[in-house]
């Protein structure tokens, strides 16, 4: 009996040996830190410093490192964070020091979300120093990691910035993810602050006009190393160096990449005083790229800080975050004689500068940005250095700034005629910086603690090792369900998308009553929300197939932003519900106006470039490469102007750069008589099953013929027997000058562009050939299209 019971103690006991507390500056082999218990923390021996878990979001923790404040959790004072892109449950989840001499983090599923990838049989312990490093070693003083080599976004005294290693700002002040700044050493072996955005990339301080040695720097070294010290002095091997405003006294000190893209050191006497800037890189904020996202300018105030403004005719992608920046809401043709242009005083966008005429003329800067279809605008501006007028034309209008001190002017290209207005602009768009989006980790709660501890009190009561052994099956069951259940929620509520409810959804609906389309994943129906707003609310089937796609739809469309891709505004997520909450499109799909004859040529031609050019954001201008598999016209939704937006992410699948031919794709996705001969032969599947189902949607709409229906011409004299690709191919060979009036879509009519639709054609037929290496990529579609396409 006694072994028994003593057997048994030891089984329960090793279940909850998580909630071991611990409050010295050192963590052994074999002991954990608990989410669990606010008194798991580490704390330095001068008591500057604490490690331990901090809440980050709702039920979303991380394990961090930072200054000891009056008050326990201290996220915006974290100078180290190890799981700042995966945060961990606020249930079960722990650190613990292994008796193999490794760091672990462990999630609530019992994964291993973070490791310092550590391996020492000798005794060894965690211990975080007085300088706030965290450091791993052995008996013998060895060390095996340190927190100090691999910094986020800030830097302590005698932490040093090296070759190897980076500081990468945080998404916003409340999401603590990686964010788009990075201060590194860049290849000329100069400090520099770089913005890596969505879509673009491109350095911003140094001055990126300037010449290193213009400003002091020097890339004539290898050593790549830069620190400072408490005094506060900075030093760096590219002979960059500052003192701070507070020089000379020894102060608790941090150095930090902020979420705005500046860098800057924050200084306090003791944790009783507030911190306060003793030295930021950027005066301006303005000149941080990015800050404002694309086709918006930034104003900046000393007294109130910056403000975001869309660009006239545009709207804000995201009300909650600037970085997404705006969109047009207007078409613009290659005519120049469509085209017109606003004045924009004391407005500059810098960069993305087609052409660059030194001495010009407002008259001949006009006539070069019309002449250049990508011309969204010019710059036109005076030197008074060297007395003359300068043009820049703009492919793409990013990094806008609005200052009085800036002499000249921005043009912005509009279509002729059109309404908007600078002061319109202002009057309804102009809003602050925001860029705070908060994490949230669901936890669904249950009553395993609870009948854990009556399982201990019967096993310890009546020394029955059976009943352990029943507890700790069932434990392991209701764990891995529980688990799945959080990481689910989580998965979701991180997109940072709206979470209905679905009495919310069926009221929107009223009921689901107006259904406008429908897939093989489910139903849409048209809703309005609460707010007033037109909605296309997918209502997923109820098999595990619907499920697959929800969370790929959600997953992959919170990582894109593209003015051709459908906006997702919400989700809900309740029971065995699964609904998907979109912006609606007024002219629903191209396969319904395709079969109403209601799209002219120009129309037809608009739509294939738009697709093109949200294929190529996806193939090539991602983190991933994002495959959507299933391109067809029942995907591609029409807004009020024509505009394309692809939809419908149920079947897409994203690719390593490093391995594009990723054998994971082995499933066949997509829709008969639109799929790749890849998917039929089992070859490895690449960006170019899009580019042939693009091709074939191409050819459906210039021909107005199905891929897979045969029909038989109204005189009899020839039937199309549903082979598209070779129908058009052989009308495509002959030398009659006719071919393309033979091919074209009778309810185009007469008029229209012949050379553009014969290019069409040409492009359409290249990315259906046999031979996927043979196809072009979706960039030189784009290319062709805005090119050729608009010579004649």
């Amino acid at each position: 009996m006694r072994l028994v019971l003593s057997t048994t103690l030891f089984l329960v006991s090793s279940l909850f040996s998580s909630q071991c507390s611990s409050s010295s500056s050192s963590l052994r082999k074999g002991s954990s830190l608990s989410v669990e218990n606010p008194q798991d923390v580490l704390i330095s021996p001068n008591r500057t410093f604490s490690a331990g878990f901090v809440g980050i979001g709702e039920n979303a923790y991380s394990f961090a490192i930072w200054f000891t404040e009056p008050h326990f959790h201290a996220p915006n004072t974290a100078t180290w964070i190890a799981n700042r892109d995966h945060p961990v449950n606020g249930k079960r989840s722990k650190l613990s020091l292994t008796h193999s001499g490794n760091v672990v983090l462990v999630d609530a599923s019992f994964n291993t979300v973070w490791s310092s990838n550590t391996v020492s049989f000798a005794p060894s312990e965690l211990h975080l120093g007085d300088d706030g490093n965290l450091v791993l070693h052995d008996s013998r003083g060895t060390i095996l990691w340190q927190s100090f080599d691999f910094p986020t976004d800030t830097l302590l005294p005698g932490q040093p910035l090296t070759r190897h290693t980076q500081l990468v700002s945080s998404r916003s002040e409340s999401n603590h993810s990686s964010g788009f700044y990075k201060l590194l050493f860049d290849d000329e072996n100069v400090l520099s602050l770089h913005y890596d955005g969505p879509s673009v990339s491109s350095s911003y301080w140094p001055k990126p006009w300037l010449l290193s040695w213009d400003v002091g720097r020097t890339y004539f070294n290898s050593s790549k190393i830069a620190a400072f010290d408490s005094l506060g002095l900075f030093n760096s091997s590219d002979n960059f160096t500052f003192v701070t405003s507070d020089y000379g006294a020894v102060l608790q000190r941090r150095l930090k990449l902020d979420c705005d893209g500046n860098v800057r050191v924050y200084s306090r006497m003791s944790v009783l005083e507030k911190w306060y800037v003793s030295w930021q890189g950027i005066s301006n904020g303005c000149l941080v790229h990015g800050i404002c996202g694309a086709y918006s300018t930034c104003g900046y105030d000393p007294m109130i800080g910056k403000t975001c403004l869309c660009l006239p005719g545009h709207r804000l992608n995201n009300f909650s975050d600037w970085s997404y920046g705006c969109e047009p809401m207007f078409d613009l043709t290659c005519d120049g004689n469509e085209s017109s242009f606003l004045e924009m005083r004391g407005v500059e966008l810098y960069g993305y500068d087609n052409h660059y005429v030194e001495v010009s003329n407002y008259s001949s800067c006009e006539s070069l940005c019309l002449r250049d279809c990508t011309c969204k605008g010019f710059q036109y501006s005076y030197s008074d250095k060297k007395g003359f007028f300068r043009c820049y034309t703009k492919t793409q209008l990013l990094n806008g700034r609005r200052s009085p001190k800036f002499t000249g002017s921005t043009y912005l290209r509009l279509p002729k005629n059109s309404s908007f207005s600078v002061k319109q602009s202002a009057v309804e768009t102009v809003h602050d910086h925001v860029c705070s989006v908060q994490l949230r980790r669901d936890y669904i709660k249950a009553r395993v603690s609870h009948v854990a501890t009556v399982f201990q009190w019967f096993a310890t009561a009546f020394g029955a090792l059976e009943m352990v052994s029943i507890f700790v099956v069932w434990f392991l069951i209701r764990t891995n369900q529980r688990t799945n259940a959080d990481l689910q929620g989580y998965y979701l509520a991180a997109t940072g998308f709206r979470k209905f409810s679905y009495s919310e959804l069926k009221k929107a609906t009223k009921g689901f009553r107006y259904e406008i389309g429908r897939g093989a994943g489910g139903v849409v129906y048209k809703g309005i929300l609460s707010d007033q707003r037109n909605a296309a609310i997918k209502r997923l089937y109820n098999a595990k197939q619907g499920e697959g796609e929800f969370l790929a739809e959600v997953g992959i469309i919170g990582r894109l932003n593209h003015m051709n891709l459908i906006e997702m505004w919400g989700y809900c997520a309740e029971g065995k519900h699964r609904l998907l909450v979109y912006e609606y499109m007024e002219n629903g799909s191209l396969a319904q106006n395709l079969a109403s004859n209601t799209l002219d040529w120009s129309k037809r031609y608009k739509i294939a470039l738009g697709m093109a050019r949200v294929l190529a954001y996806l193939h090539e201008e991602c983190l991933e490469w994002i495959l959507h598999c299933d391109i067809k016209p029942q995907n591609i939704l029409l807004d009020s102007n024509y505009q394309p937006k692809l939809a419908d992410f149920g079947l897409s699948k994203l690719l390593n750069r490093n391995n594009p031919n990723n054998p994971s794709i082995s499933m066949i996705r997509g829709t008969r008589g639109y799929m790749a001969p890849e998917w039929v032969f089992n070859l490895a599947i690449t960006s170019k099953v899009d580019v042939y189902s693009y091709g074939i949607v191409v050819l459906e709409m210039i021909t107005g013929k199905s891929p897979t229906t045969s029909v038989q011409n109204i005189d009899g004299e020839e039937t199309y027997d549903g082979r598209l690709v070779a129908w058009v191919r052989e009308k495509s060979s002959n030398t009659n000058a006719s071919w393309v009036e033979q091919i074209i879509d009778p309810a185009v009519g007469p008029h229209y562009d012949s050379i553009k639709m014969e290019i069409l054609i040409r492009v359409a037929l290249n990315c259906v050939l046999e031979d996927k290496d043979s196809r072009p990529t979706m960039r030189q579609v784009v290319e062709v299209l805005q090119c050729h396409g608009s010579d004649h």
